[in-house]
């Protein structure tokens, strides 16, 4: 599969690129973004997947929460979404492979994180691919989107009504079925963050089946903070090595 340059800059001593290509999954044009670090030019490195979202569907740019950087990272079932909106396939799937195949990374040593729906991406990738990730993390992800506002806006639209299908994308109906407890998650969430008040975010339910399914969360509430990237930058190098520590980095 062809990849195109976009850009490149050299960045902590590495270079940051972007790169487009024609997409199997999604059939349209992607770009990601990726950090090779001076080591890459002498080695194999761990990859770290950061999730965020879109294609020219009508209807899809006509709110915020819902299209176009709101896919939710599910495989829709439904008209129109289903033929281009298959993130979580493309994210566990076709972009690893992609990855693995034009770069020097080692494909045993990959873990992954996200914001907000991106967390809630990071932790279903994790969930429902069992041994895939080393370690997963978010910054206040939507941990329980099956009873929150733009869960139930986007499930319903990308996955129908049957909401037992919903279920094979919520982190905390997919934490009751993981297989073991071999996976340590951290969360941060901010405890300003208006979406958490707003019951969007559910951090709570997540932690408590967790607790019961007796695996690792590390859940920190974080005085003051908001739902922004100030946010992220603030705490971002502590999840980076929380990652570093599980890929041997």
């Amino acid at each position: 599969m062809a990849l195109k340059q976009i850009s490149s800059n050299k960045c902590f001593g590495g270079l940051q690129k972007v790169f487009e290509h024609d997409s199997v999954e999604l059939k349209c044009k992607m770009k990601f973004a990726i950090y090779l670090p001076p080591k890459a030019e002498t080695g194999k490195c761990p990859a770290l997947y950061w999730l965020s979202g879109g294609c020219s569907i009508k209807g899809e740019d006509e709110t915020w929460d819902f299209g176009t950087g709101a896919g939710f990272y599910v495989d829709a079932t439904e008209d129109p979404w289903k033929t281009n909106y298959r993130m979580c396939s493309y994210v566990t799937e076709e972009l690893p492979q992609l990855i693995n195949t034009n770069f020097p990374v080692d494909p045993k040593r990959m873990s992954i994180f996200g914001h907000s729906m991106g967390g809630h991406g990071a932790l279903i990738c994790a969930l429902k691919n069992p041994g895939k990730y080393k370690s997963v993390s978010a910054f206040a992800p939507i941990c329980n989107p099956v009873l929150c506002p733009w869960g139930k806006k986007a499930f319903s639209g990308y996955l129908g009504t049957d909401q037992s299908k919903w279920e094979a994308y919520d982190a905390t109906h997919l934490v009751k079925s993981y297989p073991d407890t071999q996976l340590d998650i951290l969360i941060d969430q901010g405890k300003d963050d208006q979406f958490l008040s707003d019951g969007q975010l559910l951090p709570d339910n997540f932690i408590a089946a967790c607790t019961e399914k007796k695996i690792p969360v590390v859940f920190r509430l974080q005085e003051g903070y908001d739902h922004s990237y100030y946010f992220i930058a603030t705490f971002i190098t502590d999840h980076i090595r929380h990652h570093a520590k599980y890929l041997n980095a």
